[in-house]
C-alpha cells in the first residue's frame, strides 16, 4: 500500500515502526558491547542485545502503533509478532556467526551486519503484522510482500547456515565423488560430483563449497517454477508457487543439502518450463531447451527419465500434441538429451553396466516387501499433511472452472499437463513400492509438476473452486508454511550452535553434528600410531561410507585423508564407490586403524579373520563444547589378508 494511499492510523504505525528501526540498532549495538565487556561471551551477546532492543525499542514502539487500529486487543496479533521476532533472531544468529566463526571477523564488527539483518526482518515484518490481521497468499492486504518475504527469507536463511551445520554423511560422500571425478559412479551419474568440484575449487573444501551448487539450484528451479505457473495460472500463482517451493520439506531441503536431487530439482522445474512452453505455448523453439534441461537431468539422477516418459504420454492423450510427432523437434530434443548424457553411457560400457545394474535388477532382484505405505508417508512427509491433501483435492478433480486460461479447451489441456506429468511417475513408484523398498527422497522431484496445482487452490477462490474441504485447505497453508519455517531456524540454529538443555539423537551417525570434533580426534589418534609404528596406516570406518567420508573430509589433510581413509568392504560389507577406490588386494599387508560406533562391530568373525593381530578395542567419548555426543570405539588390525575364501 502506498504511503499516500494509506489510512492515516496507518501512516502513524508505519511511523512508529521508522522510528524503532533507527533507534533499535543503536540499543542492539550499546547492549552487545556491554554484555561483552562484562565477560559475557560474544554468541550469547549479541542475543543479549537483540533482546534488549527487542524490550526496550521495537516491541514498545509495535504496541503502541498497534493501538492505533485497535490490533493490540488481537491474541493473533500477538502470534503474528512472534513469529517475526523469533524469525529475525534466527536469521541473524546466523549472519553474526558466519561473520566470526566462518570469516573470521571480531564481534565489533559482525555484530553491525547482525543488526542490519534484524531490521531487515523485523521492519517489514512487522509493518505486515499491523495492516493484515489474516495472513493469506492470494489475497489480502500486502500478500505479495508475504510471498516474496517467504521466498527471500528461506533462502537467506540456507545461505547464512550452509556453511555453519555440518555436511551430512551423504554429502561427504559425494564430496569424494568430487575427488575421483569421472563420468560415472556406482550409484549415480556425476553431476553431483562436478557440482561439488566446481564449488570447493572457488569457495575450497568447506561446507559452503560443497552446498554452494545446492543453493543455486534451489534459486535456479524456483524462477523456472515461477515462471512456469505464472503461465498456467497467472501472476498470484506464480508467487504462491515460488513460495511453496521454498517452504515445503523437501524442496527446503534440497536448495541447502548437496544431493543428486538438488540439480535433479533445478532441471526438473526447467524442463517442465520449457514442456509446457512448447506442448501448450506452441513455442518449437522451447523442445531444444527441454532437450538439454532433460540431458542435465539425466546427468544428474536417472530419475529424469520419467519426466521423457510423461511427456509422451501426454502427447498420446493431447490431440494438439500429437500434431507434434509428425515433427522433428522432438526427437532432436530427445537426440539433444542423449547427446548430453552419453559420456555416462561410455562409462557404463566401459565398467560392465554397473551403475545401471545397481539401480535396475539389483533392486528389483531384493525380497518382495509390500512397501506402499511407506510411500505414501514419504509422500506426506515431502509435502506435509495440507500439501497431501490439496493435492488428492485437486488432482483427482476435472480441470477447475477459473484455471488460468480464457479458453476452456486451452484450461482442460493446462490442467492435464500437471496431472499426467505428476501421476505418470508416481504410479511408477507405487507399482514398485508394490514388491520392493522405496526412499524418501524418490518421489520428491516428481512432485515438483503439483505446485502450481498447489499455487492454484491457493490463488482462486471463486464459487465454482471453492468448495468447502478446498476452503479449509486454503486457510491451513498460511499457518503450515509458519511453522515449517519457524522449523527450519530453530533446526539450523541448534546443529550449528546447540541449545543448553538440549541433547542430541542417539544415531548422530546420521545427524551433522560433532563430525568436526570426531574428525580432529581420530586423526590424533592416527597420527599418534603413525609416530610409533610407521607410516602406511589405513582408516577404516565400519559402516558403509557415512564414518569413512565424514573422516575423509573433516581431516586437516584433505589431499591425504581421501587416499587414506575406506570402508568396511574390506570386511565384506556392502562400501559403494569404495570397492572401487580401494581394492582389496591393494590394500593387503597394511595396518588398520578401525573405527565404530558399536564395539561388537570391531570383533566380528570377518575382522578377526581378515587381519593377522588384533589389539584390544579402546573407547572414545565423542564431545561438543561441554555436552557428550556418544562414545565410539577403535582398535589396530595389523596385517591386512584380505576377505577369506568362502567356505
Amino acid at each position: 500500500m502506498k504511503w499516500q494511499t494509506a489510512p492515516p492510523y496507518l501512516r502513524r504505525s508505519t511511523a512508529r515502526i521508522d522510528a524503532s528501526a533507527v533507534l533499535g540498532p543503536v540499543i542492539d549495538l550499546l547492549a552487545y558491547l556491554a554484555a561483552v565487556g562484562a565477560g559475557t561471551s560474544t554468541g550469547r551477546s549479541q542475543i543479549i542485545g537483540f533482546m534488549a532492543a527487542s524490550a526496550v525499542c521495537y516491541w514498545p514502539h509495535l504496541l503502541a502503533a498497534a493501538g492505533a487500529n485497535g490490533r493490540n486487543r488481537e491474541f493473533a496479533f500477538y502470534v503474528h509478532v512472534l513469529i517475526v521476532t523469533l524469525l529475525a533472531f534466527f536469521l541473524r544468529s546466523g549472519v553474526f556467526a558466519l561473520l566470526t566463526n566462518g570469516w573470521g571477523w571480531p564481534g565489533q564488527a559482525a555484530i553491525a551486519f547482525a543488526v542490519l539483518a534484524t531490521v531487515a526482518v523485523v521492519r517489514p515484518g512487522y509493518a505486515y503484522c499491523i495492516s493484515s490481521p489474516i495472513w493469506l497468499l492470494g489475497s489480502g492486504v500486502g500478500w505479495r510482500a508475504g510471498a516474496v518475504g517467504i521466498v527471500a527469507f528461506a533462502w537467506v536463511l540456507r545461505l547464512m547456515y550452509s556453511g555453519q551445520v555440518e555436511l551430512l554423511p551423504e554429502e561427504t560422500y559425494y564430496w569424494n565423488y568430487s575427488r575421483h571425478l569421472d563420468f560415472g559412479y556406482l550409484d549415480h551419474p556425476p553431476m553431483v560430483g562436478w557440482l561439488i568440484s566446481a564449488g570447493t575449487a572457488v569457495f575450497g573444501n568447506t561446507e559452503f563449497g560443497v552446498r554452494i551448487g545446492a543453493l543455486a539450484c534451489g534459486a535456479i528451479g524456483s524462477w523456472f517454477m515461477y515462471r512456469l505457473t505464472r503461465n498456467l495460472f497467472g501472476e498470484p500463482a506464480g508467487l504462491a508457487a515460488a513460495a511453496l517451493m521454498q517452504a515445503l520439506p523437501f524442496f527446503f531441503l534440497t536448495g541447502l543439502l548437496m544431493t543428486p536431487d538438488a540439480p535433479l530439482m533445478a532441471a526438473w522445474a526447467a524442463t517442465l518450463y520449457f514442456l509446457e512452453r512448447a506442448l501448450l505455448a506452441g513455442r518449437r523453439e522451447a523442445w531444444w531447451w527441454a532437450g538439454v534441461c532433460l540431458g542435465l537431468g539425466l546427468l544428474s539422477k536417472y530419475t529424469m527419465a520419467l519426466l521423457g516418459l510423461s511427456t509422451f504420454i501426454f502427447m498420446l492423450l493431447d490431440a494438439r500434441s500429437r500434431l507434434w510427432l509428425r515433427r522433428f523437434e522432438p526427437y532432436g530434443a530427445a537426440l539433444l538429451a542423449c547427446a548430453i548424457f552419453s559420456p555416462v553411457l561410455v562409462w557404463n560400457a566401459q565398467n560392465e553396466w554397473i551403475s545401471f545394474v545397481f539401480q535396475t535388477s539389483r533392486r528389483l532382484a531384493e525380497h518382495p516387501r509390500f512397501q506402499f505405505h511407506k510411500l505414501l508417508g514419504s509422500w506426506v512427509l515431502l509435502l506435509t499433511p495440507t500439501g497431501m491433501a490439496a493435492t488428492a483435492v485437486l488432482l483427482l478433480g476435472d480441470a477447475p472452472a477459473s484455471a488460468g486460461r480464457d479458453d476452456s479447451d486451452e484450461k482442460r489441456r493446462a490442467w492435464r499437463f500437471i496431472q499426467v506429468t505428476v501421476l505418470v511417475p508416481l504410479a511408477v513408484f507405487v507399482v514398485f513400492s508394490l514388491r520392493h523398498e522405496v526412499k524418501v527422497d524418490w518421489t520428491g522431484a516428481p512432485l515438483l509438476a503439483v505446485l502450481p496445482a498447489l499455487a492454484f487452490g491457493l490463488t482462486h477462490s471463486g464459487p465454482k473452486v471453492m468448495t468447502r474441504v478446498r476452503a479449509w485447505i486454503r486457510a491451513t497453508w498460511v499457518p503450515t508454511i509458519v511453522v515449517l519455517l519457524l522449523f527450519y531456524g530453530f533446526g539450523l540454529y541448534f546443529l550449528a550452535f546447540g541449545i543448553q538443555g538440549l541433547g542430541y539423537s542417539r544415531h548422530s551417525e546420521w545427524m551433522p553434528v560433532g563430525w568436526r570434533e570426531f574428525g580432529t580426534e581420530i586423526n590424533r589418534i592416527a597420527d599418534g600410531i603413525e609416530k610409533t609404528a610407521g607410516g602406511d596406516l589405513l582408516i577404516v570406518g565400519m559402516d558403509r561410507y557415512a564414518i569413512a567420508s565424514e573422516l575423509a573430509f573433516y581431516s586437516p589433510d584433505h589431499a591425504k585423508s581421501v587416499s587414506e581413509i575406506s570402508s568396511a568392504h574390506l570386511f565384506g560389507q556392502v562400501g559403494l564407490m569404495y570397492e572401487r577406490w580401494f581394492p582389496l588386494a591393494q590394500e593387503k599387508g597394511r595396518t588398520l586403524l578401525l573405527v565404530a560406533w558399536q564395539r561388537e562391530d570391531l570383533s566380528t568373525d570377518e575382522v578377526q579373520a581378515s587381519v593377522s593381530v588384533l589389539e584390544p578395542i579402546k573407547e572414545g567419548v565423542l564431545t561438543r563444547g561441554n555436552g557428550v555426543i556418544r562414545r565410539y570405539y577403535y582398535r589396530i588390525a595389523r596385517g591386512y589378508r584380505g576377505l577369506p575364501a568362502p567356505g
